[in-house]
């Protein structure tokens, strides 16, 4: 009998050094291979929307686990293929959009719906995220991914315009299906944020004239009309073509122009992710528009994505970052998502006195600017 012999104090030391540094490569290589097929997630999440996943589950609100061959006789009558979308079910399960059920001694999987999953039901006024996951992938926004990496090499021109020949916003203007989508994308994300505002923030006391910079069909204003009737007159400022298809709304004057000009004058002005789409110049001469239109004492009320200080792995971080790089992408290759120091002295140099955060949404900042 052959007897191996004792690994000294100092190869044992180097075996559990080798074997834990063969771990980390391990977990490494499976981050990479993770982070290379992410791809996957959107598109699956884009695909559940367009079968309408989402509302088959939901009924009403029961909520019944429904397997996929259930589902698909609800969204797909004609039939489909059942094993594909549990594949996609699965998938998006691991990332926490539906609860699987495994059914006793069975594969038998049942789906039913998360919390994150619930944001994609159509509620009674029409309104869910599902748009805004449509809006993200359409033709001509995937055209402009591919070419990320030339926003680093030249941020003269972003993305988008490489892949379209025009900017995000004429664009969108020369397409009607488009320009509605982007319209129900914005509703239905703006809608569960402006009742946050509205109950956690007072900041519209004693306003009687409310301008609404960028306000499109003027949403926001009729929510804010309706918490604070003490408001007088609201004004809907927008492009002219935009202002032209806006509804009427009792107490609210929609008013077409362009806010690199100037801007109506009023007691404050509310604005909704309006300064993260355009550059550090660009927003300066918002900024200085706002002001001028202010009397003393009045206020800018800007609703704005705001980065951390210090980059860390949280779904909030991660989700602000992940939306500055589509802005990046999309709108303009130096328009950009800010923190709070960084909007503070662009206040300040556009002629504002303070500013004073409100943290009321997971995701957007109110930032009250002072005169």
């Amino acid at each position: 009998m052959i007897v191996g012999k004792e690994k000294t104090p100092m190869e044992q030391d180097n075996a559990v050094a080798t074997t834990v540094e063969s771990e980390s490569q391990n977990k490494a290589r499976l981050a990479i291979v993770e982070l290379a097929n992410m791809i996957s997630v959107p598109m699956s999440l884009n695909a559940i929307v367009h079968l309408n996943v989402a509302d088959a589950i939901w009924q009403a609100g029961s909520n019944s686990p429904l397997s996929a061959s259930e589902i698909l006789t609800r969204v797909v009558p004609s039939g489909g293929d059942a094993d594909n979308l549990e594949r996609i079910l699965r998938m998006l399960t691991s990332y926490g959009v539906f609860e699987e059920h495994l059914s006793p001694n069975s594969s038998n999987r049942r789906y039913s719906l998360t919390d994150v999953g619930k944001t994609l039901v159509t509620d009674s006024d029409g309104l869910s995220y599902a748009p805004y996951v449509l809006q993200h992938h359409q033709d001509a926004l995937m055209r402009a991914w591919p070419r990320v990496h030339e926003a680093a090499i030249d941020p003269t021109t972003e993305p988008f315009v490489r892949a379209n020949g025009e900017p995000a916003y004429s664009y969108y203007g020369k397409k009607a299906e488009m320009n509605e989508l982007m319209q129900r994308a914005m509703a239905g994300v703006s809608v569960p944020f402006m009742k946050a505002v509205l109950d956690g923030y007072d900041g519209f006391e004693g306003v009687e004239k409310l301008v609404d910079v960028g306000g499109s069909a003027g949403d926001c204003l009729r929510m804010i009309l309706q918490k604070h009737p003490p408001i007088k007159e609201g004004i809907n400022f927008d492009l002219p073509e935009v202002v032209a298809r806006a509804p009427s709304i009792p107490g609210v004057s929609h008013v077409g122009g362009d806010m690199f000009k100037s801007i109506p004058t009023g007691d404050a002005i509310f604005m909704k992710w309006v300064l993260s789409t355009w550059t550090d110049d660009e927003c300066k001469i918002i900024l200085e528009n706002c002001c001028k239109s202010l009397p003393a004492g009045g206020k800018l009320i800007a609703c704005e994505p705001t980065l951390p200080e210090k980059t860390d792995d949280s779904h909030r971080t991660r989700a602000l970052l992940a939306n500055d790089v589509f802005i990046m992408t999309i709108y303009k290759a130096k328009s950009k998502q800010r923190t709070e120091e960084q909007f503070r002295q662009l206040g300040l140099s556009a002629g504002f006195s303070a500013l004073r955060p409100f943290h009321i949404d997971y995701f957007y900042c109110l930032l009250e600017f002072q005169k």
